[in-house]
């Protein structure tokens, strides 16, 4: 413990199903309370409810002939899985924390580029 200041310890507590996600977006704005929503998803292409083949003379499959939906070659899918909300304060806070650690991911972002490209670095 500090001699200068009084300190807090903060334990941390996960619930049995905690699972962390890959989310590569996130859709939201400020609701009619003031507060920020946030909804992350993962954005990938369509999968098809079917696809229908035609059969060859000798039995294999085919060309495909139809796919449901129909704009599925059109299509894509955000999956939202989890969402957040917060209060002015705790969004300026976030953004702050954010900001440094893009800060780091920028330092090792930068120290990979010196490594030499024919180097290999696995050992």
């Amino acid at each position: 413990m500090s001699q200068n200041k009084p300190e807090l310890k903060f334990k941390y507590i996960f619930d049995y199903g905690y699972n962390p996600v890959y989310a590569n977006g996130a859709h939201g704005g400020v609701s009619p309370r003031g507060e920020l929503v946030m909804n992350f998803y993962l954005e990938r292409m369509a999968l098809p409810e079917s696809i229908t083949h035609e059969i060859n003379p000798n039995g294999t499959i085919g060309s495909e002939t139809a796919a449901e939906p129909a704009d599925l070659a059109h299509s894509m899918v955000r999956f939202i899985e989890a969402g957040v909300v917060m209060n002015y304060q705790n969004a300026r806070e976030l953004h702050l924390w954010l900001g440094e650690r893009v800060k780091e991911m920028e330092a090792v972002e930068r120290a990979k580029a010196t490594i030499p490209a024919n180097r290999d670095v696995t050992h």
